[in-house]
């Protein structure tokens, strides 16, 4: 079989186009995204929403340009900052040129009116049943039946995305379904996020890991201060939560809470910037920020992401 960039060499046109990312919580989507990116763009727990915001990875071939979009866990929004994070869901369907809507293999659940928008938009869908890793190939197979029967119109791909099986194949047919079109970006964009967002990402990662129950849920993290020094760059970073409890637990006894979650978190950024970092982080106390439109916008949650 001819080699799909091989391919688009040969017609001499440049491919473009808008994948995005949509399923239930917690599936693998932001595995997945860091897999076909090649570079860790998105952070990763096994805690759902960890993904809050509406994440771009660029990935550039000589002729095509992908633009993947790492969106947050499709759920039934219970506060303010849930409904910011549906809104980026719906939204990326205005843009997209082809929807990957990944699964986890053996669910069945699904939201039939976010799946029934798509059908009448006639966007070029994937339906992808991740983590086969963990099942029997009978298990596989009776998901992938189940889905082409939900959804016939689109192509089934079993994948694991933590382990890459079956990568390969479905970004070959990614590539195939891209429209013609010019970049959108600098062919050596990586992503449209500025290096403050990866660095507040990386820190929250550290609080989705280390705290438990609803602290991790209960908290944004700002990165106020970013300074750029020929040795090393100084980062400051105020953590807000939503009642003092909450800021008791964050900083634990005696500062022993703090002081783990600042070493973990320096060395998860000194991992991704490859540079030595001296990293500061505070904790503040805002009531009920998550139900707050005005916090909510300066926090990021709004429709220019």
């Amino acid at each position: 079989m001819e080699n799909v960039n091989d391919q688009i060499l040969q017609d001499n046109v440049h491919k473009s186009g808008f994948v995005n990312i949509i399923g239930n919580p917690n599936v693998g989507k932001s595995t997945l995204m860091n897999q076909l990116v090649g570079e860790k763009v998105s952070i990763m727990t096994s805690k759902a929403q960890t993904t809050r915001h509406r994440i771009k990875g660029i990935v550039n071939g000589d002729d095509y340009q992908i633009v993947y979009s790492d969106l947050p866990g499709v759920l039934d929004p219970a506060y303010t900052m849930q409904k910011y994070m549906m809104r980026f869901v719906t939204d990326s369907l205005q843009d997209a040129d082809i929807i990957l809507y990944m699964i986890e293999c053996g669910e069945t659940k699904f939201n039939g009116e976010l799946v029934e928008k798509i059908k009448k938009m006639g966007i070029p869908v994937i339906f992808i049943v991740n983590k086969t890793d963990k099942y029997t190939e009978e298990v596989v197979q009776a998901s992938k039946n189940h889905w082409s029967e939900v959804f016939p119109e689109a192509g089934i791909f079993a994948i694991s995305a933590l382990n890459g099986t079956g990568i390969e194949p479905l970004r070959n047919r990614i590539i195939e379904l891209l429209p013609v079109c010019p970049p959108y970006f600098p062919k050596d964009a990586l992503t449209d996020r500025p290096m403050r967002f990866f660095v507040s990402e990386l820190i929250r990662e550290q609080i989705l890991l280390q705290y438990k129950k609803e602290i991790p849920y209960s908290v944004e993290v700002v990165v106020e201060s970013y300074k750029e020094e020929p040795d090393i760059i100084r980062i400051g970073a105020m953590i807000y939560v939503e009642r003092p409890t909450q800021k008791g637990i964050i900083i634990g006894s005696k500062g022993s809470a703090i002081k783990k979650l600042g070493t973990d978190a320096r060395a998860s950024i000194e991992d991704f910037l490859q540079k030595h970092i001296y990293l500061d982080l505070s904790v503040k106390v805002l009531k009920d920020w998550r139900n707050n439109e005005i916090l909510m916008k300066k926090f990021g949650y709004s429709l220019s992401d």
